[in-house]
């Protein structure tokens, strides 16, 4: 009966979680020595949000995150565009929560240890290879960092969750390749900083070729009256320019994107100073990969960034690993940990993750900012002489209807697996 799942980030926890919860055993293993709470801020959404409540996870969201209230776009002059009310002020039964991405993970092993104990959490351990045998499958590991074989465990199916770059997915995609580079940079950092706006407000700035994103993801100020306010600076690059894209996560340099922002400064926010003050900025590629006809094979499948990665566009990367999860957990309560279960559990979530990771690619809600840069570049007065009213409200509309997190269709349905669920 066990699971074998690779992977011990955002979307490999909460399935170890979720099938823990349905009384499913359950053993995850991670290739890096240590989990440490690293990353910068993200968002979750409604809809994994109540996922995460099913685990018995609110209280840990609530004294670590901030309670989303309000989503903003806004020109480059700093005018805005749209505004919307997020999480309960929208009329969702359940929060948005602004995290550190770190810290949600952390929540989420700490949890996995205290629930399925230390020895099921593996690190180490490298996914190197798989066969199936006539219970189930066994997988194979090694420790990376000395190349040493880390050994081999049998389990009933194996879920690959080990992230863009997976071991698995290289194994069953072999001719690939590296995640697709569409030519922009993300310059990320966590600064200290007053509130802005309602002081739970996630703001988006610019337009296609040069954009700021900002929100605070610490709830108290600190004994100076600051806020974590976690940002993403994105400039599309030109043509020529050279950069090393097998780098994922090194250090920014200011000196390298703060001019384009200098005059950033608008009296509601300042652009400039967030930067400017930021302790340690890093910088990564704006990249994900092209979607793929089959997850399962077998008795293995994949999910979250290993089966569907996508541009951070809407706030959706995290969410949509712990909807993965919690899918195959409920299909895991239907039909037992087996292939029809992971079957079943693509059918549903390959089509509409597919539909998510190519509506990214054209910017998802955020149409909305280059749109009004194409109409007005030189600025307006009201945003409705640019774009019209029903224009506005049909992009938000149509990204939260492919996202899966429309009011009245969320909260009309039940969890995706109640927290009694228990398997049979």
């Amino acid at each position: 009966m066990t699971v074998l799942i690779a992977g011990g980030g955002i979307g490999g926890l909460t399935l170890a979680l979720s099938l823990h919860q349905i009384g499913v055993p359950v053993k995850v293993f991670e290739s890096v020595a240590e989990l440490k709470p690293l990353g910068v801020g993200i968002n979750v959404l409604p809809h994994a949000v109540r996922e995460l409540i099913e685990l018995g996870l609110l209280d840990k969201l609530d004294a670590s995150g901030v309670r989303t209230r309000e989503l903003a776009y806004f020109s480059k002059h700093g005018k805005p565009i749209w505004s919307e009310p997020r999480g309960l002020e929208a009329g969702y039964k359940w929060p948005q929560f602004s995290i550190h991405r770190g810290t949600l993970q952390q929540i989420l092993l700490d949890a996995a240890i205290e629930r399925l104990g230390r020895d099921n959490i593996l690190t180490s351990h490298h996914l190197t290879g798989w066969s199936e045998t006539a219970a189930g499958v066994r997988a194979d590991f090694v420790d990376r960092a000395t190349g040493k074989a880390a050994g081999t465990y049998e389990g009933a199916i194996m879920i690959a969750a080990d992230g863009i770059h997976s071991a698995a997915r290289e194994k069953l995609y072999p001719n690939e390749g590296p995640p697709i580079w569409n030519g922009r940079i993300l310059w990320r950092g966590v600064t200290p900083a007053k509130a802005f706006l309602t002081g739970r407000t996630m703001i988006m700035a610019g337009h296609e070729i040069l954009k700021f994103v900002c929100y605070p993801i610490s709830k108290e100020p600190d004994a100076n009256g600051n806020h974590l306010i976690n940002w993403v600076a994105e400039r599309h690059m030109p043509p020529t320019y050279q950069w090393r894209r097998e780098d994922y996560n090194r250090t920014a340099r200011l000196e390298e994107f703060l001019p384009w922002f200098e005059s950033w400064t608008f009296d509601w926010l300042d652009v400039p100073g967030l930067i400017r003050n930021c302790p340690h900025a890093y910088e990564y590629p704006l990249v994900d990969r092209d979607p793929v006809s089959q997850w399962t094979f077998g008795k293995v499948t994949l999910m979250g960034d290993a089966a569907h990665p996508m541009y951070p566009i809407g706030s959706n990367g995290a969410s949509q690993a712990i909807l993965d999860a919690r899918t195959i957990t409920r299909e895991i309560l239907r039909h037992g940990p087996t292939t029809e279960a992971l079957l079943a559990y693509e059918a549903e979530r390959r089509p509409a993750t597919t539909d998510l990771v190519l509506l990214n690619r054209k910017n998802g809600p955020e149409q909305v900012m280059q749109l009004v840069e194409e109409r007005a570049p030189d600025g307006y007065k009201v945003v409705t002489d640019v774009l019209s009213q029903q224009e506005l409200e049909d992009i938000a509309a149509n990204y939260k209807r492919v996202a899966g997190f429309q009011v009245e269709a969320l909260n009309a349905k039940p969890p995706i697996v109640s927290k009694d669920a228990r398997a049979s």
